[in-house]
């Protein structure tokens, strides 16, 4: 018995992490707009109702799917380090690794652009439609989210003290809200307003305006007010001093998303799309190819040598990653030979009956050994060291973001994972009613690693949407949140639906699990050697038999980890499905 239903429709489907969004995105498609229209308008709600994980300061990758043409392309929009950012400006002010709070981690925002790149480039609605709901519930309010009010109250006595102006924001009356309580962001509906007024004055058409937007955004009143605080603002952050930060109206001025062709393999008649090395993206398709080596279908799907082969090869695929992956406009990374099925049978003869705690890169690969996990402390400063968009406590799942995935009936795909700006990550600029993103924390400051951070280079992000095609025509566009367990938990969904034959909703609801030993790439990017982690509910002769094969095997609550949403197509319908975990994840077909 599934908690959810498995969606079909004729016209178009969204699933997002949180219903109002997927409710505001399916409302284009009555407004003649595609599924390039819904997944703006369901974004730009998202930074509206999870300001916990997201905002218009944060970053993300774009899959898109032409149902004309059927080309597939990544929308870059990860934003890159200030051009001032180098190992020595870090080390200057007294830190050793770059910190995952407060201004030093800022990058320049590219969720804005990337968004409106879409919007401009593929979809039919003008810019005040699809973000007319996004105004709405900034202005008028929406449920606050248990987790935000969780982080809100948390972080309350840094807001009242320290970052005043995220107080003004989310301290209403000066005390932090309560779940499910109505929550107003005026200062960001006030930016969002201006934004729009300013373009709809620029002369020329539909596409003319939504460039103006994004010139208002990058070189307008937003960059000038950025650049304002950032040039005296010296606010606490995780170090445990006051620290200003390196970007500068000049980084955003320069810098506009890219359109980029996709990373691709193949696995058992499906040709899956990634985004490349500057997220960790081919870390998917590099476990694809060690696990075409091993009969699947064969095994127990979900028992102790399943369980075993896919934690094993994720290990291995994992630690090329953090020896190899980079930007790479910057670094010079193998992925020919990290995708190479040759590769993949070498590498897969180290996969053993029993479980290897050690990260295992190819090629001759390196990375900086990760520190040992700090205990969770519930006070706002060690919250703050801990680079997660989440309220950290002794769990077993900590990462989280959001995830959009939209599909019409003209054969058009776009999934995303947009993350960043959350209200933890920085304090909320003045004005503007948003916090910066602080995806330079992934970055390293140890010179020659591909990752090393560089003025104007992407920082290594875990953001990692999907998209799937079989026979050349669109299949499956799919996300979680997660972090670092991104590509664990959609391979898991993956590979039931291809390996288990599970039909999509079905396969969203299986047990989902991870390893840990994978090191964070947030602060403080510590490492937990042989953890398994899965779902409580493993059936106990399960848990035995992975424990006698060496795993540390810990149970996490039932149905916490992660919240797979996907779109795609069911013969000439389209198809909706979304995760029950969180009681949040919403689909819509219509």
């Amino acid at each position: 018995m599934l908690d959810r239903p498995e969606l079909l429709g004729t016209r178009g489907a969204v699933s997002s992490t949180h219903w109002l969004a997927s409710a505001a995105g399916t409302a284009m498609f009555d407004l003649g707009g595609n599924a390039f229209d819904a997944a703006v308008a369901t974004a730009l709600v998202i930074q509206v109702v999870e300001p916990h994980l997201n905002g218009p300061g944060g970053d993300v990758p774009i899959l898109v799917h032409d149902g004309a043409t059927g080309d597939v392309e990544v929308i870059c929009g990860q934003g890159p380090m200030p051009e001032a950012a180098t190992p020595q400006a870090f080390r200057d002010r007294g830190v050793d690794a770059i910190p995952g709070s407060g201004l030093l981690p800022a990058v320049v925002p590219g969720a804005f652009g990337a968004w409106l790149r879409l919007l401009r480039d593929r979809g039919r609605l003008d810019l005040g439609t699809v973000l007319a709901p996004a105004i709405a519930y900034a202005e008028d309010g929406f449920p606050l989210l248990p987790k935000a009010a969780d982080m809100i109250a948390v972080l309350a006595p840094l807001f009242r003290e320290e970052w005043t102006a995220s107080g003004e924001v989310y301290l209403p009356d000066g005390r932090p809200p309560k779940p499910g309580s109505r929550l107003r962001n005026r200062p960001l509906a006030a930016t969002y307003r201006r934004i729009l007024a300013e373009s709809e004055a620029a002369p020329g058409g539909r596409e003319n305006r939504i460039d103006a937007a994004v010139a208002v955004f990058y070189q307008g009143f937003v960059a000038e007010a950025i650049d304002k605080f950032l040039a005296t603002a010296e606010p606490l952050d995780s170090t445990g001093r006051r620290n200003g930060g390196l970007l500068t109206g000049h980084d955003l001025a320069s810098w506009r998303p890219t359109i980029e062709p996709a990373v691709t393999a193949d696995y058992r008649g499906h040709t899956v799309h990634k985004a490349g090395p500057w997220s960790q993206g081919p870390v998917f398709l590099q476990q694809l190819g060690l696990l075409e080596g091993f009969d699947l279908a064969a095994m127990d799907h979900g028992g102790a040598e399943h369980l075993h082969t896919v934690v094993e090869c994720a290990k291995l695929a994992f630690a090329d990653r953090e020896a190899f992956y980079g930007d790479p406009a910057f670094s010079d990374v193998p992925l020919r030979r990290l995708l190479d099925p040759e590769y993949a049978a070498a590498r897969r003869e180290l996969v053993g009956e029993r479980a290897c705690g050690e990260l295992r890169p190819g090629l001759d690969g390196w990375f900086p050994e990760p520190p040992l996990p700090a205990p969770a402390d519930p006070d706002w400063r060690a919250q703050l060291a801990d680079g997660i968009p989440a309220v950290v406590k002794l769990t077993a799942a900590k990462g989280d973001t959001c995830c959009i995935s939209a599909s019409d009936r003209d054969g058009n795909m776009v999934v995303a994972t947009p993350s960043g700006g959350w209200l933890k990550s920085s304090p909320v600029i003045p004005g503007l009613g948003f916090p910066l993103g602080t995806r330079g924390q992934m970055a390293l400051l140890e010179e020659g690693h591909p990752n090393t951070v560089a003025p104007g280079k992407r920082p290594r992000t875990t953001l990692s949407p999907t998209l799937v095609t079989k026979e050349g025509r669109p299949h499956l566009a799919f996300g979680t949140p997660g972090g670092d367990q991104q590509d664990q938990w959609t391979l898991n969904f993956f590979l039931s639906h291809v390996d288990a034959g599970l039909r999509p909703q079905a396969a969203i609801e299986q047990r989902a699990f991870h390893t840990d030993q994978v090191p964070s790439s947030f602060a403080p990017r510590s490492a937990r050697p042989n953890r398994l982690v899965v779902e409580t509910g493993c059936p106990a002769e399960v848990v035995e038999q992975l424990r006698d094969r060496g795993h540390d095997v810990v149970l996490a609550a039932e149905k916490s980890l992660g919240k797979v949403c996907a779109t795609g197509f069911e013969g000439d319908l389209v198809l909706a499905a979304a995760s029950p975990r969180g009681q949040q994840a919403y689909a819509v077909a219509r």
